[in-house]
């Protein structure tokens, strides 16, 4: 803008010297006021379109590719019957534990019993897992008559590949006839696992009285597991 004023007033200063220049010889041409206005308006004309290309012109955004985007979702437990979050249910693999039962220590099947009579029932199994059972692992009743027996509950480890032996202090019931209960073990997740074997005594049978020894058995204070020699 300061060039086009500089601009106009050289035009202004011409025309004045031009009117005042009347005694001047008649060769030199006369620059007239609309010639002046004519010029002025050009020259601010073209003023305006160099100062319209110097400007920058807008530059449209690049528009921007949204990125997928990963929505999470709350998770809610189930409720327990008064409406409180229930805890959720673990279940561990039991793929690397095993158990396979091997003998009858004491007690084979059928052995006679009178009522009441106390007796130690002693199973020999083997852990065929790839795993061992840990200590807090319990030797549980499954099904049958208990016949006062109780868990017994593993204070070791026991490697795969080991024996042992599983004594469990029963009592034989007080009513005649047959009596059978079922064992297995479980892990600290209560998860069973492997064979269960069971513990079969005769109550009171005459017949089976003359033909089968009872063995002499100490029961033991508690349960127990104790690896085999």
């Amino acid at each position: 803008m300061q060039k086009i004023k500089s601009i106009l007033i050289t035009m202004i200063v011409a025309l004045m010297l031009a009117a005042c220049g009347g005694n001047q010889a008649a060769s030199t041409p006369t620059i007239s006021v609309a010639d002046v206005q004519t010029m002025a308006v050009s020259t601010f004309a073209a003023g305006l379109t160099q100062t319209a290309a110097a400007m920058p012109t807008n530059t449209p955004n690049s528009t921007l590719t949204p990125a997928n985007t990963i929505v999470v979702f709350n998770t809610f437990s189930a409720l327990n019957a008064n409406g409180t979050p229930g805890t959720a249910v673990s279940n561990p693999t039991t793929s690397c534990l095993g158990l396979v039962f091997k003998n009858d220590v004491t007690i084979p099947d059928d052995t006679n019993m009178t009522p009441g009579q106390q007796f130690t029932k002693t199973w020999l199994v083997q852990n065929t897992g790839s795993c061992a059972w840990q200590p807090g692992f319990k030797w549980t009743l499954v099904g049958g008559n208990p016949m006062g027996g109780y868990t017994a509950t593993l204070t070791q480890a026991i490697n795969p590949g080991a024996q042992y032996q599983i004594s469990v202090p029963m009592v034989a019931p007080n009513t005649t006839g047959e009596s059978t209960g079922t064992w297995k073990m479980a892990d600290a997740n209560g998860t069973f696992f492997g064979e269960a074997p069971w513990v079969k005594v005769m109550v009171g049978n005459a017949a089976t009285t003359a033909t089968t020894t009872t063995p002499s058995i100490t029961p033991t204070a508690t349960p127990s597991i104790t690896p085999t020699s």
